[in-house]
């Protein structure tokens, strides 16, 4: 690697992620902020869930990566959230002790890659039926 490392932040989530670069996204402002400083990453899965997530934890998150995070900001759970589906296995719905339980698992994992990775969860937005 050449020059001085960066900072990286790294944006993990699902749809309200993947779009938040877009014309006064929240990670565009994040990035526009910190773009002397840092770099923001953007890592986001429209539609996804915490169950998706875990299983792509070690591909987003290599523990051999030359450079870790920084700081990981996560956001799962309006998917999750969703109402359940009768008979249909393709809906997002995660029930709330397997959501609680993958969330642990995430924040452990990338607590993991660094003494000096932090990690911060966004919780949904309200939401109605």
């Amino acid at each position: 690697m050449v020059g001085p490392v960066r900072p990286v932040i790294v944006l993990f989530g699902s749809s309200i992620v993947q779009f938040s670069f877009g014309d006064g996204g929240w990670g565009a402002i994040l990035a526009h902020h910190y773009s002397r400083q840092a770099d923001v990453v953007l890592r986001g899965y429209g539609g996804w869930n915490s169950r998706q997530a875990l299983q792509v934890l070690t591909t987003v998150f290599p523990k051999d990566a030359p450079v870790q995070p920084s700081l990981v900001i996560v956001y799962f759970g309006g998917n999750d959230s969703s109402i359940p589906l009768p008979n249909d296995s393709s809906s997002p719905h995660v029930p709330l002790s397997e959501y609680k339980e993958n969330m642990r698992e995430i924040g452990l994992y990338i607590r993991s890659l660094s003494e000096m990775t932090r990690v911060i969860f966004l919780s949904c937005p309200p939401g109605s039926s």
